[in-house]
């Protein structure tokens, strides 16, 4: 515990986000919508699968915290070859690409919430684990 009773821990953090996901919203926000709460629940699946949690998901964005950054890290392949052939379905201009980050860092945990450097830093991460998964530059 800290000084000001927050509990510190290392974790790994996967941050997700839609690219383009403002001009989905301009063009057609009820099937982004539809489609996204469909892509959320293969997510969610997925991070359970892997010994994630998720840990925020507020408009295009979700947040899911693991023990492990190899977990982290096979769950976002995993959700993005689902989602690749899921998105082969839907005409290229309504597709949602999500772009993903991990991180494995120090935060600050509040009750169920978690804040800090090792959130943002997987948030800036995004786009590291590439749609093609040949290309992915984890590191």
């Amino acid at each position: 515990m800290t000084k000001e009773g927050f509990k510190r821990k290392l974790t790994a953090i996967l941050s997700a986000d839609v690219e383009g996901y403002s001009r989905l919203m301009v063009d057609d926000e009820v099937a982004t919508i539809q489609t996204l709460k469909g892509y959320r629940t293969i997510m969610s699946a997925c991070i359970e699968q892997h010994s994630g949690r998720i840990e925020d998901a507020v408009g295009d964005n979700l947040l899911a915290e693991f023990g492990s950054a190899v977990d982290a890290v096979h769950c976002a392949l995993e959700v993005q070859n689902i989602l690749r052939g899921k998105n082969q379905k839907i005409i290229e201009e309504k597709r949602l690409e999500f772009r993903f980050g991990v991180n494995i860092g120090d935060v600050i945990q509040d009750g169920e919430r978690i804040f800090g450097d090792g959130v943002n830093i997987a948030a800036r991460n995004r786009g590291l684990i590439c749609r093609d998964t040949s290309k992915s530059r984890i590191t």
